[in-house]
């Protein structure tokens, strides 16, 4: 479970998808981000547009300042781990970022027994993310309904708060006429 918690850490929301970077899953699988790199080259038909792209510059720089502020304000495991593997790294070069589906493709060009067994497990980290999210939008849909059963809730306090004020009126309108001095006749 450890390592699922891991794995999410590496996941990343970029261009509407859920993707993880190069140098994370090189990590994960102990290859050099290098050698993974030219292992995805030699395969390039397998890696459409919509299984890998390379992060534009203004990505990349936004995702490393989340990685500073995140070491600076909560000391995690995870920006340890990007301090580490980026010092190596060419910072003029963005990395690539894979889909889910372009994780899964990397299972059929690294046959390691680590890589298979690490693919395995950032399948169930994306399981993982989905129902999460899939929990979140559901919430959101319940408070939906909430706010809106509040607002009938509303209109209808609003009704019975006039109804309850004519009443007052009607009162006060009846007790004035009863305390009224009367004209004329008295016994």
């Amino acid at each position: 479970m450890q390592i699922i918690k891991s794995i999410q850490n590496r996941i990343y929301e970029i261009r509407g998808e859920r993707v993880m970077l190069d140098f994370d899953l090189a990590q994960l699988y102990e290859v050099e981000t290098k050698a993974l790199n030219q292992a995805v080259k030699r395969n390039i038909k397998r890696f459409p547009e919509d299984f890998m792209f390379r992060l534009t510059l203004a990505e990349w720089q936004a995702i490393r300042s989340q990685t500073v502020t995140a070491s600076k304000s909560a000391n995690s495991m995870r920006s340890q781990i990007v301090t580490a593997s980026q010092s190596k790294r060419n910072t003029n070069v963005t990395p690539y970022a894979f889909t889910e589906q372009g994780v899964a493709m990397l299972s059929g060009i690294l046959n390691s027994d680590k890589a298979i067994s690490m693919n395995i497990a950032i399948m169930r980290a994306f399981v993982e993310v989905r129902k999460v999210l899939l929990q979140q939008n559901d919430l959101k849909e319940q408070f939906k309904n909430i706010i809106e059963r509040l607002g009938e809730h509303d209109v209808q306090l609003n009704q019975i708060y006039d109804a309850m004020e004519n009443l007052l009126d009607e009162k006060a309108a009846q007790r004035k006429w009863d305390e009224r001095d009367r004209i004329g006749f008295r016994k």
